[in-house]
Parts: C-alpha cells; structure tokens; sequence
C-alpha cells in the first residue's frame, strides 16, 4: 500500500460519524429497515443501504453525508452503484482486509 492511499484512508478515518457509518455498514441489517427496493431483481449489490437510510440514521444534512460518502468511497474503503435517482453504499471488504493486513504486517 503506498503511502498517500493510506493517507487517504487515514483522513476518511478521522472523524467519529465515518467510523459509525462505516461500522453500520458491516451489518446493515441491524442498522437500517430492508434495503434493494430500487435495485433490480437481476443486479445484487449485497449489503448496500441507500444514502438516503444512511443520512437519516445519521441525522445530518444530505450533503455532509454525501461528502462522507464521496470521501470513504475514495479511500477505497466503500463501493457505490447508482440505479435511477437512487445510490446505494456497501463497505470494499477486499480494501478494508487489505488495510487489515497492511497493519498487521507492515505498520
């Protein structure tokens, strides 16, 4: 991992609302009602909530969300997938496993 990828993911990190979101994320099932009403029945984005559940469970305006959002998905920590007017969020399991083993093994 080189180091301004980790610093990106550094600064995502940084604030307490990105970390719960992030956290919420690992079980949107317990976090948020059922998720997929936008998502057609032949695409899967597994484990994705729509920004809008995201936004209200955080109780802060659509636009900070947004831009927390943004910010997570370009460190690399989560994904997106866009179906009409609607964006659903899910973590990057696969860069959050490598941050994982970048600190145990390196940092």
């Amino acid at each position: 991992m080189d180091q301004s990828k980790l610093l990106d993911i550094c600064r995502a990190l940084s604030n307490e609302k990105r970390l719960q979101i992030l956290e919420w994320l690992k079980a949107p099932e317990k976090y948020f009602p059922p998720q997929g009403l936008h998502i057609p029945e032949n695409d899967h984005f597994d484990k994705s909530v729509c920004v809008g559940s995201i936004q209200e469970k955080a109780g802060m305006s659509q636009s900070t969300v947004s831009h927390y959002l943004d910010m997570m998905q370009r460190a690399g920590l989560l994904e997106s997938a866009r179906y009409g007017k609607w964006t659903y969020y899910r973590r990057n399991e696969e860069n959050i496993r490598q941050l994982a083993d970048f600190i145990r093994k390196d940092l």
